[in-house]
C-alpha cells in the first residue's frame, strides 16, 4: 500500500509540474476542471446515491458557476475570499459538533462552497498572478506536504486520537507532524518567493491548519453518507477528493493572506 500511494503522489506531481508550469494556462485551466468536475461527481454521492441524473446535474450547477465566477472584480475577489474564510470557521464548527446525520441539501450546499471557490481562487492565481504557476504549485505543494506528514506522523507515532467520531485514523501527532513538514516547505517558500519569513510562514502555518479542517470535513460527509473513501481513481489515495479536500481549505486562506501582503489581484 506504501509503495502504491507513493509511485501515485510522484506520478500526480509530475503531472501538475508539467501542467503549471510548461504547459500554460490554458492546460492549468483544463486540469483544475477535469479535477474540480470530478470532485463534484464524487461529492454528489453525499446527497445523491443511486440518482444519477441528479449526480449529473449537481456537475454541470459547479461547472456552471464557476464559469460564471471567473471574471471577478478585484473587490469581489477579496469578499469571496473573506466569505471561503467565514465558511471554514463555519465548518470546523461543525465539525466540532459532529454529527452523524448530514441532511443532503446541506451536504449540497457544502459542495457548493468548498468546489467552486478552489477552481475560481487557483485558476485565477495560475493566469493572472505574477509568477503565478509558481504560486499555484507552492499552494497544492503545502496542503500535500501537511497530508504527507499528517500520514507518517500518525502512522509512526499516533497515540491521542484528534476526532474519533469523524475519522478514527486521525491523531493529533499527525496534526503536529503535518504542520511541521508545512512549516518546512514554507520557510522554503519564503526564501524562493522572497517573502518575509516572519510573516509568510504563520500565514502558511494558518494555510496547512485550515487544510485539516478540509479533511475532517470531507471524513465527516463521507461517515454521514457511510462511505469509506470519495472514490478509486487514485491507487493507494482513493479518489479525487481524498486527494485534493486539504487544498480547497488551504487556497483560499493562502490567497486572502497573499493579497494583504500585495501579491497577486
Amino acid at each position: 500500500m506504501l509503495r502504491t500511494r507513493i509511485l501515485t503522489a510522484l506520478a500526480l506531481a509530475i503531472v501538475c509540474i508539467a501542467g503549471f508550469l510548461y504547459g500554460g494556462a490554458p492546460i492549468a485551466r483544463a486540469l483544475l476542471s477535469v479535477v474540480v468536475l470530478l470532485g463534484a461527481l464524487e461529492w454528489s454521492a453525499f446527497f445523491g446515491g443511486g440518482d444519477r441524473l441528479l449526480r449529473l446535474g449537481y456537475v454541470l450547477l459547479i461547472a456552471v458557476l464557476c464559469y460564471l465566477g471567473q471574471d471577478l472584480s478585484t473587490a469581489q475577489f477579496r469578499l469571496l475570499l473573506l466569505g471561503c474564510l467565514v465558511w471554514w470557521c463555519l465548518a470546523l464548527v461543525w465539525i466540532a459538533l459532529a454529527s452523524r446525520r448530514v441532511p443532503a441539501p446541506l451536504a449540497a450546499l457544502a459542495g457548493l462552497f468548498v468546489l467552486v471557490p478552489t477552481w475560481l481562487v487557483l485558476v485565477r492565481i495560475d493566469a493572472t498572478w505574477p509568477r503565478g504557476a509558481q504560486w499555484t504549485l507552492f499552494i497544492l505543494a503545502l496542503a500535500f506536504a501537511c497530508d504527507t506528514g499528517a500520514y507518517f506522523a500518525g502512522h509512526r507515532f499516533g497515540r491521542v486520537k484528534l476526532a474519533p467520531s469523524i475519522s478514527p485514523g486521525k491523531t493529533w501527532e499527525g496534526v503536529f507532524g503535518g504542520i511541521a513538514l508545512a512549516a518546512l516547505l514554507a520557510i522554503g517558500g519564503g526564501l524562493w518567493f522572497q517573502q518575509p519569513l516572519g510573516v509568510f510562514v504563520p500565514l502558511c502555518l494558518a494555510a496547512a491548519g485550515f487544510s485539516i479542517v478540509g479533511d475532517l470535513l470531507e471524513s465527516l460527509l463521507k461517515r454521514a453518507s457511510g462511505l469509506k473513501d470519495s472514490g478509486r481513481i487514485f491507487p493507494g489515495h482513493g479518489g479525487v477528493l481524498d486527494r485534493i479536500d486539504s487544498v480547497t481549505a488551504a487556497s483560499p486562506i493562502i490567497a486572502l493572506g497573499l493579497l494583504w501582503l500585495g501579491i497577486g489581484a
